[in-house]
């Protein structure tokens, strides 16, 4: 090499160390069904968790921070900075959970800046390309598909403990324990990003403390004790049944352990060099799924529900190099969608992408304030529960009724409540007829916001069938529109449901679709039950044997294509030739009277 090129690439490589130790390091740590009371430093009368205690001691609390009732939405407004009705993930199952392809993320934001991108944990945002997390800006993905482990789409009878992961487009095997797993592979991941000194982006969402409460037995018994000895000195006095006492101290065992991990996440920042220089974010995906039972932090409310504790969550962010002075509250409403320009602000990375929500850099830098003007709107459709087929008038349909709007103190729900919380903080006392100036102007609100995403809000997002990037690809009923079949222990008691498919056909051609009621997993026949299981933590249910005789498959405006199910068939096959667009998948299989049971649960999509 010339002396005057090794120069100017030595000065080159110098300018970008430079840059990229100019560039702060993100976490973010989201946990899943974790609410403002379940951490001690909001006064919990029974978990202890030190560590993130800790990281509210260092940082900036934002004291009225508000995200959905449900966690899909969140995550989608977190990873866009749009609202739920403007991108497209509304609900946590349903059809309603894929992210509009075309919306840069965070991940593809950061990445763009040169920024080393991973997701360690739960999605939750679409199973199949475009939605998964690798087609959505992340270089480095583990994760596991919908709401939970063990849902349908999951590699079946994953249970927490040495379960099968998706790692970069491929399953891998892990030991351990789900949460340890989650934050073992982002530090380690961290580590190597530090030895190459490229700046990272760390999206750390945990599937705990979410249902089922599968957890190491160590920390349940750690924290019965704790049960006892917060009820022997008086400091919890509320008599719980032996069942939810049970489910009470599992879901704070959970959170213990994820206490834990982040003590070790935050040992290996202060270990390497990394704490000062990095942003480490914290907040819950929406309201306690427990604490309206046990100890809410003076809220009503749970996971799901417009009352605060659904959606008022903590958020603590740390940047010590950043000019943000820890250990103070910032009061004021704040949402989730105002960490997406947030974060890109802190870090120094421009976009010209659009978003709904507010940069919060001043107001954490105490140079500014949460205007008392500002209003808030939460919107997510509700899950579909009875609802055996789709409807027009599911409520996974969102509604502009189904909205809470919050400004001040004032918290109008579903245009029919009004709530001071001022006077009263446990939302009892309905007082939307003693402001009507208060009412209107909170509706003039919505009726402004509604009028921009009515027509969208709605729209449901296609699979995608038939692309190079994803071929074969898996359906489940998960993507079934306006039909909630998400779990596992459904598909074993066999609920007898129906939905169809949003679809979109990447590509003409001939294409092969195989039916089955059990994912190629079990390798059981269509019809076939399944004996109980035992697992690390319990046991699974038995699957139901059903009298499956006929399936029947139609696309579109296509014909209807009927075959029938020989004894012992494990799969109905159908093979169609099919042009490139929109369509809809439908799937029945019948008994021997020709009465329709269920939908497929599964189907294996291939272009051939």
């Amino acid at each position: 090499m010339k002396p005057r090129t090794f120069l100017l690439s030595l000065l080159g490589w110098f300018s970008l160390s430079l840059a990229a130790a100019e560039k702060p390091n993100v976490i973010v740590l989201m946990t899943d069904d974790q609410g403002y009371g379940d951490l001690s430093c909001h006064g919990n009368p029974i978990l202890k968790t030190p560590h993130l205690d800790q990281l509210h001691a260092d940082g900036v609390r934002l004291t009225d921070f508000h995200v959905a009732p449900m966690c899909t939405p969140t995550r989608g407004q977190f990873l866009t900075g749009r609202d739920a009705a403007r991108n497209g993930a509304i609900n946590v199952s349903s059809g309603r959970t894929l992210l509009r392809p075309e919306l840069p993320t965070l991940a593809d934001e950061f990445g763009a800046a040169g920024y080393a991108t991973g997701l360690f944990g739960k999605w939750h945002l679409g199973d199949t390309y475009p939605f998964r997390p690798e087609d959505r800006g992340f270089e480095e993905v583990l994760w596991f598909p919908s709401s939970h482990i063990n849902s349908t789409p999951d590699v079946w009878d994953n249970d927490y403990f040495d379960d099968t992961y998706r790692r970069n487009g491929e399953l891998v095997a892990y030991e351990g324990y789900c949460t340890d797993v989650f934050f073992s592979e982002a530090i380690d991941w961290m580590r190597k990003q530090q030895e190459e000194e490229k700046p990272f982006f760390v999206f750390l969402p945990t599937n705990a403390p979410h249902t089922p409460y599968w957890l190491p037995q160590s920390y349940r018994d750690a924290m019965t004790e704790a049960m006892k000895e917060a009820e022997d000195s008086g400091a919890f006095t509320r008599k719980l049944k032996p069942e939810k006492r049970a489910a009470v101290i599992n879901f704070l065992a959970m959170i213990k352990n994820i206490d834990d991990n982040f003590g070790k996440l935050d040992r290996f920042l202060e270990d390497s060099g990394l704490k000062d220089d990095t942003i480490v974010v914290f907040l819950t995906d929406n309201g306690s799924t427990q604490g309206a039972d046990y100890y809410n932090a003076g809220m009503w409310g749970k996971k799901t529900t417009l009352w605060e504790g659904g959606h008022r969550v903590p958020c603590f962010i740390r940047y010590p190099e950043g000019k943000i002075e820890g250990g103070k509250d910032v009061d004021g409403l704040t949402q989730v969608q105002d960490l997406f320009p947030t974060l890109l602000e802190l870090s120094g990375v421009e976009t010209e992408t659009p978003h709904d929500g507010m940069d919060l850099t001043g107001i954490l830098r105490g140079e500014d304030s949460v205007s008392d003007d500002r209003m808030l709107i939460i919107n997510y459709s509700r899950m579909p529960i009875g609802f055996e087929y789709p409807a027009p008038d599911s409520p996974s349909v969102m509604r502009r009724e189904g909205a809470g709007v919050l400004w001040k103190r004032w918290r109008l729900l579903e245009d029919r409540e009004l709530y001071d919380l001022e006077k009263d903080a446990f939302q009892r006392n309905n007082v939307i007829g003693d402001h009507p100036e208060v009412v209107a102007k909170m509706r003039a609100h919505i009726d402004a916001w509604w009028d921009e995403v009515k027509d969208i809000a709605n729209e449901p997002q296609r699979s995608i069938i038939g692309h190079e990037a994803e071929n074969p690809v898996l359906l489940t009923a998960c993507e079934w529109l306006d039909v909630f079949i998400d779990q596992q222990k459904q598909v074993r008691r066999a609920d007898l449901k129906n939905g169809w498919w949003e679809l979109e056909v990447a590509e003409a051609g001939e294409y092969e679709f195989e039916l089955r009621r059990w994912p190629r997993d079990l390798d059981l026949a269509l019809g076939a039950g399944l004996e109980a299981t035992p697992i690390t933590d319990g046991v699974l249910e038995a699957g139901k044997a059903l009298p499956i005789s006929s399936a029947r498959m139609k696309i579109g405006t296509g014909p209807l294509m009927v075959q029938r199910v020989q004894p012992g068939a494990k799969s109905a096959t159908f093979t169609t030739t099919l042009p490139t667009g929109p369509t809809r998948l439908y799937t029945w299989f019948y008994d021997g009277n020709r009465q329709p049971l269920l939908g497929a649960y599964y189907v294996y999509v291939k272009r051939k």
